[in-house]
């Protein structure tokens, strides 16, 4: 596979590749396609297009730009070519990546945007791929796609418009095609024997409009666009002049975002309400009206159009039927993002993941969504399963401590104000008869649970900074706490004193006991893993394990390896013994926030600040 280099000894480490993923970037526009095979749904996935196919079990492919999010996606007319835009950072070029869908690999990569590619689009015959850039750039770039270079560029829009937002090409010329923005619309012409791009301004009379999507009509008479305002423009290409507008009087609620051409001449339109609808040009009617979470970034039409997904901004996807409209959901993702994972004890056949607003169970080998806790409006930072699994206990930013039953997600207690600052680490003891809080105050405290009552222990007050991590010995006998004030403490839970403390310059992230449990295993933003006694509290060694700070840690249950993740967004497994990293795994394009090895030694599950959920394969 793909080696990479380490950054101290220089040795050579195996990539290992992300098995499935559970998650959408739902907030790019147009983002999902069908593959003109009918069999393969293309979509962006923070930095990766995931490949995957329809029917049956879902396999899925990754094909990696690089560590920048996917701005838009294209696929060509015979889906021979994948093309990804990226958005990269102030001041720097954004790249387009050319992928051939036959084999999976890259071809090429086009680098003249600034910060980020707004959208892309290939030609009819695949001769030519036409890119937009984004607000910072403002430049529209035609690309040879034999050649691999471009072949000509101009500005996108007259000066006193706003910024091109979408560019179709039409369906038969591989040399017309068609941008829209912020107040502008324009038909373009592209001279290749003189290299030059010749606009014309489509004459909208008085009409300002900000579009938001386009679609061109198979004979390349007519291109509908939608726009913010909720309506929906006809234009002819041919003549460049205005054909009709509307609906008149009752427009899509928030505006049109998604429009799709059926061979019925209908448009398929969908709003930034979450709205879908059939509408027939001309008449502007909407009939077959459903909703859907979030607002509709993609219609994508699978062969004739007999059915279509649809994606959403909440990264939600839907397959619905035409033309009676019958919505069934087809995947669900986290679209805020992800603090924690956890896995039962001893069960590797679900884990839970926790986000703003709601905790999610998923099945973890068909990524199935089992179960939604919804809390509005409040963040959960951690959580865990009760050691016999009857329970999900949750931390959360208002501070108060929430259990849930995992079947039906029912509510069974909640201690109020267990923090002042939220509540940022939970664990249960192992004979389930204490709970240990952390909060962001430094406090870490000690429930016993009864029956039917939470009653306070005592609280432990020697951290200065938010608490991170609380583990406990299988005997129930000590505890460590990692905080951010670059102390670890290990407590004593009979006397709840201070046995030993650990000092680094570092804002410790998570903490781990070796499975003999004499020494323990921390990370931080220091970006080292630091191995410490104990009984004495003494640093025994430290590994540089990456070029950013580390969030993530787990060992795995012999103890032979650890996994860690962080800004880096790079999942590394590393050999306790001596340090080393083994694997490297690519494909998170938020910072890696937490991971866990599932309790059968067979997954890794990370999840990261964009909402991506990845399971990769432990290396055995």
């Amino acid at each position: 596979g793909r080696f990479f280099r380490t950054h101290q000894e220089g040795e050579a480490m195996a990539a290992i590749v992300p098995e499935t993923s559970i998650g959408f970037s739902g907030r790019v526009s147009a983002g999902l396609w069908v593959h003109p095979n009918k069999e393969q749904l293309v979509y962006p996935l923070g930095c990766a297009v995931v490949v995957e196919k329809i029917a049956g079990k879902k396999t899925q492919q990754f094909l990696l730009g690089d560590n920048n999010p996917v701005s838009c996606v294209a696929v060509s007319q015979s889906g021979r070519f994948i093309a990804a835009g990226l958005t990269t950072h102030q001041g720097f070029q954004a790249e387009i990546v050319l992928w051939d869908a036959r084999t999976m690999k890259e071809r090429t990569r086009f680098k003249l945007h600034k910060v980020m590619v707004q959208s892309l689009a290939f030609s009819p015959n695949e001769r030519f791929l036409v890119s937009v850039g984004g607000p910072d750039d403002g430049t529209v770039v035609v690309w040879d796609l034999e050649k691999g270079a471009a072949l000509c560029g101009s500005p996108v829009a007259a000066t006193a418009a706003g910024a091109a937002l979408v560019v179709r090409f039409t369906n038969r010329s591989d040399t017309t095609f068609i941008t829209a923005g912020d107040s502008t619309l324009r038909v373009w012409e592209v001279d290749v024997d003189n290299r030059k791009l010749r606009p014309t301004d489509v004459a909208l009379g008085t009409l300002r409009r900000v579009f938001n999507c386009a679609v061109v009509s198979e004979d390349d008479e007519a291109a509908y666009l939608g726009t913010t305002t909720g309506d929906i423009v006809q234009i002819s290409v041919r003549t460049k002049m205005l054909k009709s507008i509307g609906p008149d009087k009752t427009k899509v609620e928030k505006g049109v975002t998604a429009l799709a051409l059926v061979r019925t001449g209908e448009l398929l339109v969908g709003g930034g309400g979450g709205s879908i609808m059939r509408m027939r040009p001309g008449t502007w009617k909407a009939e077959g009206l459903k909703k859907v979470e979030g607002s509709v970034s993609s219609i994508a039409l699978r062969g004739e159009g007999h059915e279509f997904f649809v994606g959403t901004s909440l990264s939600n996807m839907y397959r619905v039927t035409f033309p009676d409209m019958a919505l069934d959901v087809r995947a669900v993702g986290h679209y805020e993002r992800i603090n924690q994972v956890a896995f039962p004890r001893g069960s590797s056949e679900v884990f839970a993941t926790c986000s703003i607003n709601d905790i999610r169970v998923w099945q973890t080998a068909t990524n199935k969504e089992l179960l939604r806790i919804t809390v509005p409006g409040k963040e959960c930072h951690c959580l865990a399963f009760h050691p016999d699994g009857r329970a999900i206990i949750s931390g959360w930013d208002d501070g108060v401590v929430r259990c849930f039953a995992p079947q039906t997600g029912k509510l069974l207690f909640q201690i109020m104000n267990a923090h002042t600052k939220g509540v940022t680490a939970i664990t249960y003891t192992n004979d389930a008869g204490r709970l240990l809080t952390g909060g962001g105050e430094g406090l870490v405290r000690v429930w016993k649970l009864g029956r039917e009552t939470q009653t306070l222990v005592t609280g432990m007050k020697e951290h200065k900074g938010q608490i991170t991590d609380i583990k406990v010995r299988r005997n129930d006998s000590e505890c460590v706490s990692a905080s951010a004030d670059g102390t670890c403490i290990i407590w004593d839970l009979t006397r709840f004193v201070r046995n030993q403390i650990l000092f680094a310059n570092t804002l410790f992230k998570q903490v781990c006991y070796r499975p003999d449990e004499a020494q323990v295993l921390t990370v931080g933003t220091d970006r080292k893993a630091a191995y410490w006694e104990v009984y004495d509290g003494s640093l025994i060694r430290e590994v540089e394990a990456g070029a950013a700070p580390i969030n993530a840690l787990d060992l795995s249950p012999d103890g032979s390896r650890f996994v860690i993740g962080g800004d880096d967004r790079l999942v590394k497994v590393l050999s306790y013994k001596d340090g080393a990293c083994t694997h490297v795994g690519a494909g998170h394009s938020g910072n890696i926030a937490h991971l866990k090895i599932c309790p059968g030694q067979r997954y890794i599950v990370s999840v990261s600040t964009d909402g991506a959920i990845f399971r990769w394969a432990f290396p055995q």
